[in-house]
């Protein structure tokens, strides 16, 4: 395995146990009526508490980020799509023991993970298009600007890519 299979697999497991403890205490409720709209914190809240915490821990580091960065970024456009990434994902769609599967199946056996999904695997399908799921629920709110950005959050690198979504990625991947 190279170096970066390890720093994924690592990463990974770091994220199981996350999700496992996943909490959003008090002074995280206060920081996403700060940053969220009612009509936003409606789309956070219908996550998973796995989910929740996670575009917490994104939305953490993304602050780090843009303070490391020391460029012009709309900081608070930026926090909201780190806490709306995963929206496209809601509370029911997937247990952990189910994400868990949908990540080894897509990562191990790709082919069988299509098969899956041509099938009407509705896991691998949330699982592999939540970012457009989630783009098209900020769409429905006016968040078209967000959208554009949650959408190829997922997708493969591009050298033109705005510097928003190149930040969002690391913090994703941190997390």
């Amino acid at each position: 395995m190279t170096n970066k299979g390890v720093f994924i697999l690592i990463n990974r497991i770091k994220q199981f146990f996350h999700a496992l403890t996943a909490k959003i205490s008090a002074d995280d409720g206060v920081y996403i009526k700060i940053h969220l709209s009612a009509a936003e914190q409606k789309l956070f809240f219908a996550m998973s508490t796995a989910d929740q915490y996670h575009s917490l821990r994104v939305a953490y580091t993304i602050e780090r980020l843009v303070i490391e960065d020391k460029k012009n970024i709309d900081r608070e456009f930026l926090v909201r799509c780190a806490l709306l990434h995963d929206c496209g994902r809601v509370r029911g769609d997937m247990s952990i023991a189910g994400k868990v599967f949908t990540v080894l199946i897509t990562t191990f056996a790709p082919k069988f993970a299509d098969k899956l999904e041509k099938n009407g695997n509705r896991l691998i399908y949330i699982y592999r298009h939540h970012a457009e799921i989630g783009a098209r629920k900020l769409q429905e709110i006016g968040l078209y600007k967000e959208a554009k950005i949650i959408a190829r959050h997922h997708s493969l690198p591009k050298d033109d890519d705005p510097k928003e979504l190149k930040l969002l990625r690391i913090a994703d991947e941190e997390n």
